[in-house]
């Protein structure tokens, strides 16, 4: 069955560092949908429009380093067409708009708290909670997302030892392993902090992992990092996008943002990102259906 999608935004609050941070909500409803704005971009949605009857499972979705949760709009719009209820948080101080924290310890240890608190905000909100399946809940992580959704997921990250003033590695302070975790989808994920030994032992959950073959911030043969760390390798169902590049995942930009200057809107030559899209959504759709 397809939805229409519905949109709100909700604000969540880290006491412990004393800031908020916006987090974008796309679900499924029965409301008639209308262009709106929704960040820079404009989306086909009903605003703050009554969630369908029924339960859904959840899916948050954590975007790269200087990113935005809007730039994997088409995924999660998707996704909420057809039963999904998608959070996308912005990281604070590493988003877009502030990215002061890019390639800092502090920024390691805050985004898989931020991504716990944004699931936690989800499950205790007044509109969302009594549709939401508590136990049923996957993460989507792109590039720094990848590391994140990890790390959450039961990974323990190591700084390596160019990092730190003794020259030695020393863990990464992130949560325990959030049990109402059942899948995760990495795409093109930042992970050479999982290179210890046991780093992701813990991480039991199925993992659905894509990169692609041209990438070049993420190379392709980093994957067997997580392929040869989780708990199973057979629970990794992993697959190289032919001539894909890093940026393969996101929504294609607006023509006026396509630039060679702007490499989140550049493809190898002869990738179609819209047309990847079509056949690759249906498989994370697929994937999603099975485990929650």
């Amino acid at each position: 069955m397809d939805y229409s999608v519905g949109y709100c935004a909700l604000e969540v609050t880290d006491a412990a560092l004393g800031l908020t941070f916006p987090l974008a909500v796309l679900y499924p409803t029965d409301a008639p949908a209308a262009p709106a704005s929704v960040g820079m971009y404009t989306l086909n949605v009903a605003a703050d429009a009554p969630v369908s009857a029924g339960l859904f499972p959840l899916v948050l979705l954590s975007h790269g380093t200087g990113g935005s949760g809007l730039v994997y709009r088409s995924l999660a719009y998707y996704l909420a067409q057809h039963g999904f209820v998608v959070g996308l948080p912005e990281h604070p101080h590493n988003n877009r708009n502030d990215n002061s924290w890019a390639n800092t310890l502090p920024n390691l240890e805050a985004r898989p708290r931020h991504l716990q608190l944004a699931l936690d905000a989800l499950l205790a909100d007044t509109r969302l909670a009594s549709v939401l399946k508590p136990d049923a809940v996957a993460l989507i992580g792109h590039s720094l997302g990848g590391y994140t959704a990890l790390a959450l997921a039961g990974g323990q990250p190591v700084v390596p030892p160019q990092w730190t003033p003794d020259d030695k590695p020393h863990p990464i302070s992130v949560p325990a392993a959030d049990g109402r975790v059942k899948a995760l989808v990495l795409l093109a994920p930042a992970v050479p902090w999982f290179q210890a030994e046991g780093s992701l032992r813990q991480v039991e959950v199925p993992v659905l992992l894509a990169v692609g073959e041209q990438d070049e911030h993420t190379p392709p043969q980093q994957a067997q990092i997580v392929v040869r760390g989780v708990a199973d390798a057979a629970s990794v169902d992993f697959r190289v996008i032919p001539n894909a590049g890093h940026f393969a995942f996101l929504t294609p930009f607006p023509p006026a943002r396509v630039s060679p200057a702007f490499p989140p809107s550049q493809d190898p030559p002869g990738f179609g990102r819209a047309r990847f899209h079509e056949a690759f959504f249906p498989e994370v759709r697929a994937f999603l259906a099975r485990y929650t």
